[in-house]
């Protein structure tokens, strides 16, 4: 059964420039609604978009607080991918096309979040 998800970017800025923007993706029906906790091995690691009537249009990944090693998303191995914050999340829109996507892992990380909307 999948479920309505919405996402949204909120950023305020203080300091020299002061404000808020919201940053909207559009709603999505047939969602997932699903958070996933797996571990990283050292290495490549294929990360299969989940299926099964839902169709996810973004991931975002939260590595574990405290994470000192690097994460690179790839669309696959040979790819050079861009490596993502060790601890903060990141959000990645994903076409409908999308079946899986590489986490190239410094090192094993347990508890690597992964929410599907």
């Amino acid at each position: 059964m999948s479920v309505t998800a919405t996402r949204k970017t909120t950023i305020v800025y203080s300091g020299d420039t002061v404000g808020t923007q919201v940053v909207e993706a559009a709603s999505n029906a047939a969602s997932p609604g699903s958070v996933e906790i797996t571990d990283l091995s050292s290495g490549f690691n294929s990360i299969t978009v989940p299926d099964g009537g839902t169709t996810p249009v973004a991931i975002t990944i939260k590595p574990p607080t405290g994470n000192t090693d690097s994460i690179i998303v790839k669309g696959v191995t040979g790819d050079t991918g861009v490596r993502i914050h060790n601890t903060d999340p990141t959000t990645l829109a994903l076409d409908s096309s999308v079946t899986a996507i590489g986490l190239t892992a410094g090192a094993a990380i347990a508890g690597v979040r992964l929410y599907w909307t």
